[in-house]
């Protein structure tokens, strides 16, 4: 049977490295699981691997779309599928890299089944937050679907967006549709977890945050200014300097912020992979680590 290796973690962990020399060694490609890095006006503030790593070895997703496309985890379990059968219509083996835990969990387990959403629903909805904000959003949630505001992320705006649009084209909570059955896939799944000490990790974070500043990051915030309203750009390291742009913020206030939030989200990714019973852990700057994944 196939095999795809599914490498995760927190942000800055070193997945992207990690990923590249298992894909060296077992002479295979990588499918992205990076729901920013998919964009290709997004680079330096999403740390995609470089034009050489990426001359070294192919990769699936990374610079698949424009930012003005608004893919979800449906689209990803999709085009992921789509890009493993590819790889295994010559390899054994591929593996799979990136953060963003709702897409791993679209390839591995699959999502159930919506009805369609109101177009016209979507587009008044994003407008809306657009215009009122996180607080609003949040609130119409709390009123229009009690059942999802307790049991879901009401800090999570693109899960509240989403459940907002739902009720509103469908008149039924999204709750509703979670099934809990996973999806069989026709090839082995190996999950690995990278994960290093807290504070090793926010030195990481920091630094990453530097280097994304002295390579650019400014000036591709100002270059995609114009389309700051699009929700794939409110996002971290792209919304602060927006902020910054128009006067909230200090450029020292600014960055200290895309430091605080990136710590934050690897947290909260940290959180999200540790409830996954399948992921086999590893300290990711561990000796030698590609040799013991593949011989474990």
């Amino acid at each position: 049977m196939k095999t795809a290796y599914i490498i995760v973690g927190p942000t800055a962990v070193g997945k992207s490295a990690i990923a590249m020399q298992l894909a060296r060694q077992l002479g295979t490609a990588v499918v992205s699981a990076d729901s920013r890095q998919c964009y290709r006006e997004m680079s330096v503030g999403t740390a995609k691997p470089t034009k050489e790593e990426l001359a070294h070895v192919q990769h699936y997703f990374i610079d698949a779309f424009s930012i003005t496309n608004s893919l979800d985890a449906a689209d990803y379990e999709t085009l992921a599928l789509g890009y493993l059968k590819e790889i295994f219509a010559t390899k054994d083996v591929a593996v799979v890299c990136g953060g963003t835990g709702l897409y791993i969990k679209a390839l591995s387990e699959g999502l159930d089944t919506m009805p369609p959403v109101n177009d016209e629903i979507v587009q008044d909805v994003n407008n809306e937050y657009e215009t009122r904000g996180l607080n609003w959003l949040q609130h119409a949630v709390q009123e229009e679907d009690p059942d999802f505001y307790r049991e879901g992320e009401i800090k999570n705006p693109a899960r509240l967006l989403r459940a907002l649009i739902f009720k509103r084209s469908t008149g039924d909570s999204i709750i509703n549709y979670r099934t809990g059955e996973k999806k069989q896939r026709d090839f082995n799944i190996i999950k690995i977890g990278l994960e290093l000490p807290r504070e090793v990790l926010y030195d990481r974070i920091n630094q990453r945050v530097d280097d994304m500043m002295a390579n650019g990051l400014l000036d591709e915030v100002r270059n995609l200014y114009p389309l700051r309203h699009l929700k794939n750009l409110q996002t971290v390291g792209y919304s602060e300097l927006f902020d910054y742009i128009e006067g909230l913020y200090t450029l020292e206030e600014a960055v200290e912020k895309i430091k605080q939030n990136t710590r934050h989200y690897a947290k909260r990714q940290m959180t999200w992979f540790k409830k996954d019973k399948e992921m086999q852990w590893y300290r990711a700057d561990e000796e030698g680590l590609v040799n013991t994944i593949l011989n474990r």
